[in-house]
């Protein structure tokens, strides 16, 4: 019998020997003093919240966090939202089931959006300090190829196999459309920029099970990364052309990354100083969002529905209705 993905799932349906991918676990107390366990479980279709009531502490310590088992329960609406009743779960065997089946990944062509992006680096970028520094970090085939592969994010937007080049290359596009409006701001560092913003996610995150976060990612985070590579690179630079890389340009690259998610309680080391730093904050945050909007739409499950479930980070639920027909495949 072929699997139901989440996206498919109905309140009121039985479950009864589905693998699921354990996106995280959290042993927590009743109000009566019971425990029960907390997980997200997940397919490549998106996530869904579970709880096991009256779990014990070897039960929560059998579920591998990042790992797969076999459940049965059922679901049901809670507040609006689908939520799964864990009755029982046991080991998936390795071979048992198909890894695709929890990878998503993203609908576009990797090779033609990397050639794409390459394009735009190499022909926009005049300015030749800008030129080399891509060059540098072109010329790394390691990073590259883990660049080339790394979702954007473990659960927000573009939370898939090569999301982060679709969303540097959504970017790139946008900003040779918009930043010419704005003559007096550098479409060269912009660009730049751009490229580097979540360049980081390629060491922060890992997608080879699951998406999950490496121990450099949870110890350092994306951004740390990024100015750490900024600073190699811009030192190789120098040394390959005998002169050193214009102190100023670096800093203001990699005040461009510590600065980019616009607030310090989005994890913003740094508020944006420099124009163009703010109009790479705001292209950013316009691309993840419309994906967040758009991902929200096609994975709800409910086509009796004008609407989805009220989703936390955005805020609000979202009306799906196309009545423009803009969005048909």
């Amino acid at each position: 019998m072929a699997r139901r993905y989440i996206n498919e799932l109905q309140p009121g349906e039985r479950i009864e020997d589905e693998v699921f991918l354990i996106r995280s676990k959290d042993l927590r107390t009743t109000t009566q003093g019971g425990l029960y366990i907390h997980a997200v479980l997940a397919d490549r279709t998106g996530g869904l919240v579970a709880r096991q009531w009256q779990a014990t502490q070897e039960g929560f310590n059998g579920m591998p966090n990042g790992g797969f088992l076999r459940f049965k329960g059922r679901t049901e609406n809670y507040k609006g939202n689908l939520q799964f009743i864990i009755d029982a779960m046991r080991p998936a065997e390795p071979g048992s089931f198909e890894l695709d089946d929890f990878l998503p990944t993203s609908s576009l062509d990797p090779q033609k959006m990397w050639a794409r992006l390459v394009e735009i680096l190499r022909e926009e970028v005049k300015h030749p300090d800008l030129a080399a520094f891509i060059e540098e970090f072109l010329a790394d085939e390691e990073l590259m190829d883990r660049f080339r592969r790394s979702p954007a994010a473990v659960l927000m937007h573009h939370a898939c196999i090569g999301g982060l080049l679709e969303h540097t290359l959504n970017l790139l596009e946008v900003a040779l459309r918009v930043i010419p409006l704005y003559p007096k701001l550098s479409l060269d560092l912009v660009l730049t920029g751009l490229f580097l913003h979540d360049i980081g996610k390629a060491a922060e995150l890992s997608c080879d099970a699951s998406i999950t976060y490496t121990d450099a990612g949870q110890l350092l985070g994306h951004i740390t990364q990024a100015v750490m590579w900024i600073e190699r690179k811009a030192d190789a630079v120098g040394s390959k052309r005998g002169t050193p890389f214009p102190d100023q340009l670096r800093w203001v690259l990699q005040h461009i990354v510590l600065s980019h998610h616009g607030h310090y309680e989005f994890g913003s080391p740094k508020l944006p100083a420099v124009p163009e730093a703010i109009a790479i904050h705001y292209l950013d945050n316009l691309d993840a969002k419309i994906n967040m909007f758009l991902g929200e739409i096609a994975n709800h499950p409910d086509a009796s529905s004008h609407w989805t479930n009220y989703n936390k980070a955005l805020e609000t639920k979202i009306f799906k209705p196309d009545i423009m027909g803009t969005r048909s495949d």
